[in-house]
């Protein structure tokens, strides 16, 4: 392993562990609200910071999660629960950081999610979806253990979308041998994106009713002579009379 890649590893781990860290605590504030007691706090830090990557690691099925695999995952995700189990995070700064280190794990594990994907063999599309699971998949647990449509299915900022971003940025430059910079791209695209839609309120439409005529004239042949009626009298009262096919010239 050259300099290179062994200061890449180093960075995604540690954006990887913050990450791991910001949203166990993100679990911890939501038991809080749920009012749960310590074991809801640590049950849910540990979903909401590992649920992503498990379900990545089940679904390729290469083996034990990579969760389960080193200590430093659960240790942290625990330790986040139980941080948040006696710190409140009410504070404007506090929040802005969990925001901060959440945003930048969105595109991390979306492109570590891809990454593990492609060399599973798998094709561009699958790799896309691993990434995006990689990325929410702990905060949809999270809300679905708590009785509760995810927030990643409307009603919150850009954040799935965040995920697809850097997911399609890191197969694109992963296929084309730039894995590095592919890296670092997700990383920083996916937290752009994240933090201005967070800025700026930006989200995506909800379900739009598209309005089809009936196509009750072609049908209903009875509607269509009554519409031809409706025409002539019209015109009938405007003194406007259809040419008469067989009057001389």
């Amino acid at each position: 392993m050259n300099t290179e890649s062994e200061t890449l590893f180093e960075v995604i781990r540690f954006v990887d562990l913050a990450g791991v860290l910001a949203n166990a605590i993100l679990g911890g504030v939501a038991a809080r609200t749920a009012r749960l007691d310590i074991v809801g706090f640590v049950v849910l830090a540990i979903m909401s910071g590992l649920g992503g990557g498990m379900i990545r690691d089940t679904l390729l099925q290469q083996g034990s999660p990579a969760a389960l695999l080193d200590p430093a995952y659960l240790i942290i995700a625990i330790l986040g629960g139980v941080i948040a189990f006696f710190v409140t995070f009410n504070g404007r700064w506090t929040r802005r950081v969990l925001l901060l280190t959440d945003a930048l794990a969105v595109g991390c594990w979306a492109a570590v999610g891809v990454q593990k994907a492609l060399d599973a063999g798998l094709g561009w599309l699958p790799a896309i979806l691993l990434g995006m699971i990689t990325a929410v998949g702990g905060g949809m647990v999270r809300d679905i253990m708590l009785l509760k449509v995810p927030t990643i299915f409307g009603g919150n900022t850009l954040y799935a979308t965040s995920a697809l971003l850097a997911s399609t940025e890191m197969v694109i430059l992963s296929q084309l041998g730039f894995v590095a910079v592919g890296t670092g791209v997700a990383i920083l695209s996916g937290a752009a994106l994240s933090l201005l839609a967070k800025r700026y309120g930006w989200v995506l439409p909800t379900g739009y009713a598209l309005r089809i005529p009936k196509p009750i004239l072609l049908l209903n042949p009875r509607a269509w002579r009554q519409r031809q009626r409706r025409l002539d009298a019209r015109n009938a009262r405007n003194g406007n009379f259809p040419d008469d096919p067989g009057a001389s010239v």
